[in-house]
């Protein structure tokens, strides 16, 4: 049997669950969610598992070791007593980050060059070599955790950000990560046999976060990642692994995806982007769209179907432009008279969405994109009783 490791998952607030459930089918155990993350056990092939196909983690750490301290020459020792020869080799290079919660440290700055200090001192003294820093490609990530009272190391397995994918081309304006728009979907309980549409696509990351899913494109296929320079590194087993995922993906999925923006530069933009994530196939059948149109004129490409966006907030939002209330009540105008039939997901850090809309929320769940604070509204709009209401009060 294969011996079991503990790590930790990194994810959006807000997913931990979703991000629980992904990790149990990558045959994750022990799965406790905390704040920002989820805490498992499984296999070096459950973790290679989950850095290739997770949707909504952002990072995925292999913990190695914890001990209580007093100041920063416990945790220097603690380095010392690591044992990080089982992991990687003097010849690789490595990087040291930390993080703190209500530490009493005097210095966090000082407290990494004691953890730097300690793993090459020990290097030197079994090995007469040390590793190398380099703070941008590294070979090797560690990360150290320091509460009130332990201190906790962890490697990285996997260097880049897992919800970088590796397709995106041009950011544009506030971008949603690849992952927080995965979450969008699963909580929207979008299926491929149900229309999308995204009347603010900018970049076009949650169509194209969509269409890889449909078409089962894992998202980490195509990277390399930090665990295949550990020493226990098994290459046959990851090739396994990628394999299988390769032979999952499926360009010829049944879907209807359609996005647009007012801009059409940020239209071409997302297009190159989507040809850059493989959707080359579905663009030229007309299986995902991508256009450009004003999101108060949109009209819907179905009968039913769901519309999930990430519109414009004051965070974001461009000041010579109209208002964002004035905006947002004509797209509500737009939907309440096309869209009867449709579910519509928004995500925003402006709690007056729902009044600004004239439009009840249905449900609203709490979720950060990035350091904002959001509410994810729902919104069902059902045949004739907004416009029967609205022309009244109007009249």
């Amino acid at each position: 049997m294969a011996r079991k490791t503990s790590f930790y998952a990194i994810c959006p607030l807000g997913l931990e669950e979703l991000l629980a459930t992904e990790l149990r089918a990558c045959a994750a155990s022990e799965i406790k969610c905390a704040r920002g993350g989820v805490f498992f056990a499984g296999s070096q092939a459950c973790a290679m598992r989950a850095c290739l196909n997770s949707r909504l983690a952002s990072r995925i750490l292999m913990r190695l070791a914890s001990s209580d301290y007093y100041d920063e020459e416990d945790i220097y020792n603690f380095a010392c007593r690591t044992k990080w020869e089982e992991h990687f080799g003097p010849d690789k290079s490595i990087r040291i980050d930390i993080n703190a919660h209500r530490s009493p440290l005097r210095s966090l700055d000082f407290t990494l060059l004691r953890i730097k200090d300690g793993i090459c001192d020990r290097f030197n003294h079994f090995m007469q070599t040390r590793p190398n820093v380099d703070r941008v490609h590294p070979d090797v990530r560690i990360f150290a955790y320091v509460d009130q009272r332990y201190c906790t190391f962890y490697l990285d397995m996997c260097g880049e950000a897992l919800f970088k994918r590796g397709w995106r081309r041009d950011k544009g304006e506030a971008p949603l990560k690849e992952n927080l728009a995965s979450g969008l979907l699963m909580l929207a309980g979008w299926q491929p046999d149900v229309a999308l549409l995204d009347p603010f696509c900018g970049s076009g990351t949650i169509a194209i976060e969509a269409a890889c899913a449909a078409c089962g494109i894992a998202p980490g296929l195509n990277r390399k990642f930090l665990f295949q320079n550990f020493s226990d590194f098994e290459r046959d087993l990851w090739e396994e692994i990628r394999d299988d995922a390769r032979a999952a993906v499926n360009r010829h999925a049944k879907v209807s995806i359609h996005a647009s923006d007012i801009s059409s530069i940020v239209v071409e933009k997302a297009i190159e982007n989507a040809k850059a994530a493989g959707l080359e196939a579905l663009l030229e059948d007309g299986r995902l769209v991508f256009e450009r149109c004003d999101a108060r004129e949109v009209k819907a490409p179905a009968a039913s179907g769901l519309l999930i966006a990430n519109p414009p907030y004051g965070e974001q939002s461009n000041p010579k432009s109209a208002s964002v209330a004035s905006l947002m009540k004509n797209v509500s105008d737009n939907l309440k008279h096309n869209f009867s039939g449709w579910t519509a997901w928004l995500l925003t850090s402006d709690r007056s969405l729902p009044r600004q809309m004239r439009l009840s929320e249905s449900r609203k769940i709490p979720l950060f994109n990035g350091p904002l604070e959001c509410r994810f509204f729902k919104f069902e709009m059902v045949s004739g009783s907004f416009r029967d209401k609205h022309d009244r009060q109007d009249s």
